[in-house]
């Protein structure tokens, strides 16, 4: 019984080092069209993309992120402005794309920009809250996503939209949630319409990062905006001591920060790029479940800690 164990383990050691050999081939015909790469995740694939070969069609929001991507980078890379909750920007980038990828078409496109402000109680917050990272987080992805669809159909290629693992769990208030649902249902229906061109659609699910959307800081002064606003009937509801109460419990979380435990661990055993997967399904993927049965889950306090 043991070797039967033994060889299993060591077929699935097998198949893991022969599924990671895989490498995508002539890089340089290739071009990927990237959002949000100021910061974070997109100026990081941005800057790895470019040094693979590929021809990377990067989208920042500011001047400076632009500038900064142009220094680090070869002139492969293109720099655009672009402001995904702003159909005439993403149309002006989409123009610049058809004279960049030309008849060849466009390999791949990366959704990442997005918001994670504001976050907080239902109750503290208005309905601009909500269309602001709306704009951004789901009605961007789609209107980029469509932009330079025919371009992608072309090459048959590839969408890959960043959602979160709060497209699966809703632990805390406000439109973040809600927007990473959003594109998760878009990427399911999008998956299915595209099936029949030879388009991949894949979902990336990240957890804790340390970006500047997780940062502990801006997420408190974030709450505290939120309070400073407040009516004071609703201020008497939730009670003076709410906002120290729930400084403790954000922090802590944010500083602990799970993914990055995880991948220490990952690293460690060599396995470079399983660390997303792997977390989710330890972790975040057995929590979604537990809230479909646990009601108040969101009192665990992983942003603030609600009044009992």
């Amino acid at each position: 019984m043991f070797l039967h164990v033994l060889g299993l383990v060591a077929l699935w050691f097998i198949y893991r080092w022969y599924k990671e050999t895989k490498r995508v081939s002539n890089q340089g015909d290739k071009h990927v069209y990237i959002t949000g790469c100021d910061s974070g995740f997109g100026n990081l694939l941005a800057r790895h993309l470019d040094k693979l070969g590929f021809h990377v069609i990067a989208g920042c929001y500011t001047e400076k992120g632009e500038d900064e991507l142009k220094k680090t980078c070869s002139d492969r890379l293109t720099a655009v402005h672009l402001d995904v909750s702003d159909s005439d920007s993403v149309a002006k980038a989409t123009a610049l794309i058809k004279t960049v990828v030309g008849e060849k078409g466009l390999w791949a496109v990366v959704n990442n920009a997005g918001v994670s402000l504001s976050s907080g109680p239902t109750d503290w917050l208005t309905i601009d809250d909500y269309k602001s990272t709306l704009a951004v987080n789901l009605c961007g992805v789609i209107d980029v996503t469509l932009s330079v669809l025919p371009l992608i159909k072309k090459a048959r290629g590839r969408v890959v939209n960043v959602a979160s693992v709060f497209g699966r769990i809703s632990p805390f208030g406000g439109p973040y949630c809600v927007s990473k649902y959003g594109v998760e249902a878009f990427n399911d229906s999008l998956r299915i319409d595209m099936a029949p061109f030879g388009i991949k659609v894949a979902c990336i699910e990240p957890g804790f990062f340390a970006t500047n959307m997780t940062d502990a800081a801006s997420m408190m002064n974030n709450l505290r905006k939120l309070w400073d606003r407040l009516p004071q009937d609703v201020k008497d509801d939730y009670g003076h001591s709410f906002l120290e109460d729930s400084e403790s419990p954000s922090l802590m979380l944010h500083h602990l920060n799970f993914q990055q435990v995880g991948l220490s661990f990952i690293i460690h055993l060599g396995w470079k790029s399983f660390q997303t997967g792997m977390i989710l399904k330890i972790f975040w993927l057995h929590l979604s479940e537990l809230q479909q049965h646990v009601d108040g889950l969101s009192a665990t306090g992983f942003f603030i800690l609600y009044p009992c």
